[in-house]
């Protein structure tokens, strides 16, 4: 496909699980491990979206093998469905876990199991998702959690991660994001503790913006006004197809380990480099007490190496 200017490792025989891939990031990751000969899993919460970019992947690669399952990571019950017809089918090489509101409520809203919306459908949904299909994984698989360039720009409150004590649209995005890190690199420590051979990575796509990304029918259809705003931004901003290029580095390079952080070089843009997390992030008391918390508020137990 010629939206991808990095070049990426053949891919055949593998199979991939990407959640939000109907559209963005998740979208241009999941098209480039099917060019690249993969078999990839399109996970969405719309069956409609998800059939829109299964054909537009077909459509660039006749031959591309992807199928598509319904997983709204806002839900328990979908996760669990979702996680019992994954566990029918082979094991899969990686999972990208990349599905989230990045356009959160302006108050406060919260999930059908009753947890604050964006903690739920960003973090929560993963954390079950993955303490099903972790078990499910190949030897020498990768798990790649999506994080943000906000969990610099923002505190953590373990005391309120439902931000049931104040709410506001911005913290509720940044402390998610945190969340989605302090989990990947938890995940990593305790797939080490235990000897697991899989490894868990955390990367940040930059600042990756729909008016810079390619025009794909019923996936990526900016306007001009799209366009013409992003533009503005060029010196600082890329397309989503780019940012992808991240997460397709920590799923497949051989210069990546389990427990690293990546994202564009220059942070916002540019080709994937190794990068410094947030103390936060990587702080294993925090990385213990928020499992904790996962568990209790998910209400399933995710041991590793079990």
């Amino acid at each position: 496909m010629t939206w991808y200017p990095l070049a990426l490792p053949p891919q055949a025989g593998r199979r991939y699980l990407v959640t939000g891939a109907n559209a963005g990031v998740g979208f241009f990751t999941a098209a480039r491990l099917a060019a690249a000969g993969a078999h990839v899993v399109l996970a969405g919460r719309s069956a409609e979206r998800l059939d829109a970019a299964r054909s537009a992947i077909r459509e660039a690669r006749p031959a591309a093998s992807v199928e598509a399952i319904v997983i709204d990571t806002s839900s328990q019950g979908s996760v669990l469905r979702g996680t019992d017809a994954l566990l029918q089918v082979e094991p899969f090489d990686g999972i990208v876990a990349n599905a989230g509101m990045v356009h959160t409520p302006r108050t406060r809203e919260v999930s059908i199991d009753g947890d604050e919306l964006v903690l739920a459908t960003n973090v929560l949904g993963h954390f079950t998702l993955l303490a099903r299909l972790v078990p499910h994984l190949t030897l020498g698989a990768r798990v790649v959690l999506l994080g943000s360039l906000s969990t610099r720009l923002s505190t953590f409150r373990m005391s309120d991660l439902q931000l049931e004590h104040g709410y506001d649209s911005w913290r509720a995005y940044a402390q998610s994001k945190i969340a989605t890190q302090v989990l990947g690199f938890e995940l990593d420590r305790r797939l080490r503790a235990a000897g697991v051979a899989v490894s868990s990575i955390v990367v940040h796509p930059g600042y990756s913006v729909r008016g810079r990304t390619p025009t794909v029918p019923g996936v990526n259809e900016p306007t001009r006004g799209d366009r013409f705003a992003d533009a503005l931004q060029s010196a600082w901003a890329q397309g989503k197809h780019r940012g992808a290029e991240v997460p397709l580095h920590a799923l497949t390079a051989p210069d990546v380990t389990g427990g690293q952080f990546w994202g564009p070089r220059t942070l916002t843009r540019g080709e994937p480099r190794l990068q410094k997390p947030t103390r936060v992030s990587t702080d294993p008391k925090i990385g213990a007490r928020f499992w904790t918390f996962a568990e209790e508020t998910t209400g399933r137990e995710f041991t590793v190496g079990a």
